[in-house]
């Protein structure tokens, strides 16, 4: 498991359409919480994350991923940080981070499969630190979600994801057989980039499988980017961990 370091105090293979390259996913949070900053060893060298611990040493875990890399995606994209909070507002110890080749976190680009690499040793550092944990959820958006449901097949922990509009016409998500855990998929329904039947395959698929739930939103109006209706995509979000974790916010 990857070692930390604290930093306090501190503030597949497939292409994208060119649609892509007029927009991008860089657009930052103007304003952000104090939370630790650490450095995770990856597979390729140093990651860069956000970090906010939990108050209970058996809390749950949560790792939150950012969209594409070549496209300004980074750990603080309005979506990702939003959902890393919503996991905070609830209890859990959470983590979100650059990956390779992003801000300061080292290596290159790789695709999707170093990125999962990448993935796999952040979850496994927020484990070592609530060995206790009650569980361990993930949340992506976009690349993110590809990158994150891959992690969920290899991780049999994880009881829990929210995948905010999954590329599933850019990558080949057949992996999901069965779909291990339930979760909630959220589809943007003016989405540029990804299209909604491809979605609505997916989603068609995992629902057919028995023992899991998976829960399909859509936001109406919402872009790929959800640049108008971030407030909406969180009322579905929040409204899905309150379903699941109880008013309370953590599952006993």
């Amino acid at each position: 498991m990857g070692a930390a370091i604290y930093i306090p105090n501190a503030g597949c293979g497939q292409s994208w359409p060119l649609a892509a390259r007029d927009h991008d996913y860089s657009s930052p949070v103007r304003y952000t919480r104090h939370m630790p900053e650490i450095i995770v060893n990856g597979p390729e060298g140093r990651l860069e994350g956000r970090y906010t611990p939990a108050k209970s040493d058996s809390a749950p875990v949560a790792l939150i991923l950012h969209p594409h890399p070549r496209y300004g995606g980074n750990m603080d994209n309005k979506v990702t940080y939003y959902l890393y909070h919503a996991f905070v507002h609830r209890g859990f110890a959470t983590l979100r981070f650059n990956f390779r080749g992003v801000g300061r976190s080292q290596g290159e680009f790789d695709n999707g499969a170093g990125e999962l690499s990448d993935a796999a040793s952040a979850l496994d550092w927020l484990q070592s630190v609530y060995p206790n944990s009650k569980g361990t959820w993930i949340a992506g958006f976009s690349f993110g979600a590809y990158v994150g449901m891959q992690l969920l097949m290899r991780r049999p922990e994880i009881k829990g994801f929210i995948s905010v509009a999954p590329p599933a016409n850019m990558y080949d998500f057949s992996f999901l057989a069965p779909c291990p855990s339930s979760g909630l998929i959220v589809e943007a329904h003016d989405d540029d980039l990804v299209t909604p039947l491809s979605i609505h395959k997916l989603v068609e698929k995992l629902q057919q499988q028995k023992g899991i739930t998976i829960k399909h939103e859509v936001v109406k109006g919402a872009n790929h980017f959800f640049e108008n209706e971030l407030p909406d995509l969180m009322t579905i979000v929040n409204n899905y961990l309150v379903e699941r974790l109880g008013p309370a916010g953590i599952e006993g």
